[in-house]
């Protein structure tokens, strides 16, 4: 886990958007986004019990907007007070790992 862990889940909870700096290993280099922070747990269809830390990137223009970081990817977390809203975010696992008070996701999706 991140040193700012519990920034991460009370941002799920409060459904508010994070600043993430991360090592992307995709790029080689260093990026700083703003997201909407999903959920922190294996992530499904993975081999291997990995916590991740599931963020929706709303720059991504690669056709996927979930963003999927390992713990040491992670270089710098801040929880923001903007409000996001979590029927803009298309992604419903089965179950999320964190509890939150998202709605129905058959409703928002």
């Amino acid at each position: 886990m991140i040193p700012n862990h519990e920034q991460f889940i009370k941002a799920i909870t409060e459904k508010t958007k994070v600043s993430v700096q991360f090592f992307s290993m995709a790029d080689s280099e260093v990026i700083d986004l703003v997201c909407a922070p999903m959920d922190y747990g294996p992530e499904a269809g993975t081999t291997g019990a990995v916590s991740r830390y599931l963020l929706w990137d709303y720059s991504s223009n690669n056709g996927s907007h979930t963003l999927s970081l390992l713990p040491e990817q992670v270089l710098d977390l801040r929880a923001l007070g903007e409000v996001f809203d979590p029927a803009q975010i298309n992604v419903r696992p089965p179950q999320w790992c964190i509890d939150r008070n998202w709605g129905d996701p058959v409703a928002i999706a």
